[in-house]
Parts: structure tokens; sequence; C-alpha cells
């Protein structure tokens, strides 16, 4: 607990009752309340999380449209400014041991919006390669876009204050893959200043969620994103 701030972890999660479990028992000390967004599970996922705070979706909607869920969630319940919305995925791929980093520039009111990097971790070549080249060039593109340096823009380990969640527009958030990107948009925008934090590559398993097929998309966003920031 970082007094008199509060800390709330949202958890986005799709089928993912094999692993949610463990990511509900490992969660840090300084966590105060956890979001569940369940996406419209068919495998329990509702079951395992219902000692926690529970959203559920009745249709499918995507990993934006979650976090977005639980971002409305953490802002319905009482808290101050500097409170930290912090994004975990319910896979198991981020380590909780990295949370009090990311935590650390929000509650202090250095930055409104801390993304993880992944690159400048010790465990980076445990990132299959062909992944790593692939979020490298989407970082070096995404940089381009707003107009300023972003190391590693799709990964998902990230905090937001309760002050710039409020600027955003979370009903025009890109609901699926992509969501990233769109939001970096919208907080340089807002003129919310933007911090990373070192955190480990983690895969506890084989499923990827993110492949070629998203490709088009994720650069279609990215594109906009510069548009909106040249053009207005």
């Amino acid at each position: 607990m970082y007094t008199p701030v509060t800390v709330f972890v949202v958890v986005p999660a799709f089928n993912e009752a094999a692993r949610l479990g463990r990511v509900l028992e490992t969660m840090p000390p300084e966590v105060d309340h956890v979001i569940v967004v369940d996406d419209a599970s068919t495998d329990g996922t509702s079951e395992i999380a219902k000692n926690v705070t529970l959203v559920r979706h009745e249709i499918n909607r995507g990993v934006g449209a979650a976090i977005a869920s639980g971002y409305r969630k953490a802002l319905s319940m009482p808290g101050a400014p500097n409170d930290a919305f912090v994004v975990m995925a319910g896979d198991g791929q981020m380590d909780p041991r990295d949370l009090p980093a990311l935590v650390l520039p929000i509650t202090s009111g250095e930055a409104g919006y801390v993304k993880g990097n992944r690159f400048v971790h010790e465990t980076i070549g445990d990132m299959p390669l062909a992944r790593r080249a692939g979020v490298g060039i989407f970082s070096i593109l995404t940089s381009a876009a707003l107009g300023q340096r972003i190391h590693d823009s799709q990964c998902g380990f990230t905090a937001i204050s309760r002050a710039a969640c409020e600027k955003l527009d979370l009903d025009s958030l890109w609901p699926r893959f992509g969501y990233p990107n769109d939001l970096l948009g919208m907080l340089a925008r807002a003129g919310v200043t933007i911090a990373e934090r070192p955190v480990a590559a983690l895969y506890p398993h084989t499923r990827n969620h993110l492949g070629a097929r998203h490709v088009p998309t994720i650069a279609a966003i990215t594109f906009r994103v510069w548009k909106r920031r040249v053009w207005g």
C-alpha cells in the first residue's frame, strides 16, 4: 500500500482458468484492489476470480475493451488523483516483482503513464526472435507517430494514474489487439507524461495471442495516431 494513494490491478482474462489462480495468488502486497475482467470466458475463469472484484462481459469484446472496463470500474471506486491503475494479463506473462517499479512514478507524480520495457531487461533473450523483431519495428513506427521515443510499444504491463485515466475517451479505445498504440496516441494528445521501466519478458506457456494477422490492424492504428498528431 502506498498511503495515501491506492493501487488497483486490472486483469483482463479470456479463458484463463488454468493460469489466473496463480496470477491472483502472487499479487504483491502493494496492491489494494484487484479487478478481473472476464471477457466472456467459457472455461470457469469467473469462478477463479470470485474472491476479487469481477467484471464480466456477456460477449467477447477484446483485450482493449476488457482493459477499458477495468479502468471504468477503478474510476468508479473512491481514490486520489495519483492512484495507480496497473494492467497485468491473466495468463502469467508478467512478473509481479516488477509492479513496484511501474507504480512508483505514478504515486510520486513523476509520470501519468508508465509502460513496461522488456528490451532493457536481462530476460529479453527469452522473447522469440521473430516477436522481438516485430515489436521492435512497431516500437519505431509508434515512436515516429507519437513524436517521442517508446522502446516497447506492445508491452501490456503498464500503470496509469487516476487523473490521466480520467482524460481518456475509453469508449473509443480500440477494443482488440492494437489497443496499446491507440492508447499511447490518446495519452500523447492529452499531454500525459509517459515513462518506461524495465520488466521481465516471461513466456510461461506456448500460446501466443499476437500474430501476423494483427500486423495490418496495428499498422493502421499507428498511422491513425500519426495522422491525428500531424493533422489534428
